[in-house]
């Protein structure tokens, strides 16, 4: 009996526990709600991606147009340095040379006692050897008045050389750093557009390519129509047949930032290239080309101007006639025949 009663108390305590410890269970429970779930992200369309991998290589072709410039600058400034170096060695050895000569001329007087040439002409009791050699005399101060003249312009020259040899380094080493940032952006766009594409399923890689091609066929569509096209007479010259004559010849060769051929070539080195076939250099980039070659009407364009794209002028191609361009498009593709308006037209420059 003692031994139920002592069992039907324990279920009790028991009980009683687990009816306290039940609200403390619950409070805490509610006291930290698991977090909600992150919110799903729309899936993109086709065309947004198209839209943003288009968008990274006109990225990547403003950093080439950055990397080109600063190429051509560091360029320009290695030749310099090189030109001022040389001009170092040849102004030392011309110093040296007048030296050499002040130098014959303080042991000569050493030679003839110490005594300079008109001292000894004072002393001398000949008349006539007096009046021989005063002009001589006359003629020797002159000699050595020119020649501490030239030593002096000579070494200021140096001087001169060298500090712009500085100077150019300094610029030199600035656009190489210049060249490794735009080197660094121009990969990162690449890759981030190449990772988009295959991240796509191949079915839909092929519609990327076709809505890529409509875009640019309805661009070309509404160029045309708007009538531009209408009046345009100009022929090409002789000059620029062969620069046309060129830049067809490379279809089919594979873009490539930075290039400038032969083999593969970026937008501005094409049309650098063409022009340079026909000996008329033009700058690198498509920027400098936008910015320093005469610019024409549309309406006036013949062949072998150069089209420039988008406001930044970060892409050039070059007109062939009946509304084509030959361009190097973009990295992944070849050099081709495109629409002239099948990209957002900047203007057109005339190289000749």
């Amino acid at each position: 009996m003692n031994r139920r009663r002592h069992a039907i108390a324990t279920l009790g305590v028991v009980c009683a526990l687990t009816v306290l410890a039940s609200p403390a269970l619950t409070l805490q429970a509610s006291a930290a709600p698991l977090p909600p779930p992150p919110p799903t992200q729309p899936k993109k369309t086709l065309e947004e991606v198209r839209q943003e991998i288009d968008g990274l290589y006109r990225q990547a072709a403003v950093a080439t147009d950055a990397y080109n410039l600063a190429e051509e600058k560091a360029k320009e400034q290695s030749g310099e340095i090189v030109k001022l170096a040389r001009m170092v060695v040849s102004g030392q050895k011309r110093i040296d040379d007048l030296k050499a000569r002040a130098g014959a001329a303080a042991r000569a007087q050493y030679r003839n006692g110490g005594l300079p040439d008109g001292a000894q002409f004072v002393l001398t009791n000949d008349p006539q050897l007096f009046l021989d050699n005063a002009g001589r005399l006359k003629e020797g101060q002159k000699a050595t008045s020119d020649l501490l003249a030239e030593l002096t312009a000579e070494q200021e020259l140096l001087t001169t050389y060298t500090t712009d040899a500085s100077v150019n380094w300094t610029k030199l080493e600035d656009n190489r750093l210049k060249q490794a940032a735009a080197r660094k952006e121009i990969n990162s766009k690449i890759d981030a557009a190449k990772k988009l594409e295959s991240q796509l399923a191949a079915e839909e890689r092929a519609r990327l390519l076709r809505l890529e091609e409509q875009a640019q066929y309805r661009a070309q569509t509404a160029w045309v129509n708007s009538g531009v096209l209408k009046g345009l007479t100009g022929k090409a010259t002789p000059e620029a047949r062969r620069a046309v004559e060129f830049a067809t010849a490379q279809i089919g060769k594979p873009y490539v930032w930075g290039a400038e051929g032969p083999g593969s070539y970026d937008c501005s080195g094409l049309t650098q290239s063409a022009w340079a076939s026909a000996g008329r250099p033009i700058p690198r980039t498509s920027q400098e080309q936008w910015r320093l070659l005469p610019h024409v009407d549309i309406k006036d364009m013949r062949p072998g101007d150069l089209i420039v794209y988008f406001k930044d002028a970060s892409h050039i191609g070059m007109y062939v006639g009946n509304g084509a361009i030959v361009h190097a498009p973009r990295p992944g593709r070849n050099v081709t025949i495109a629409g002239a308006g099948s990209m957002e037209i900047l203007g057109v420059v005339r190289p000749s």
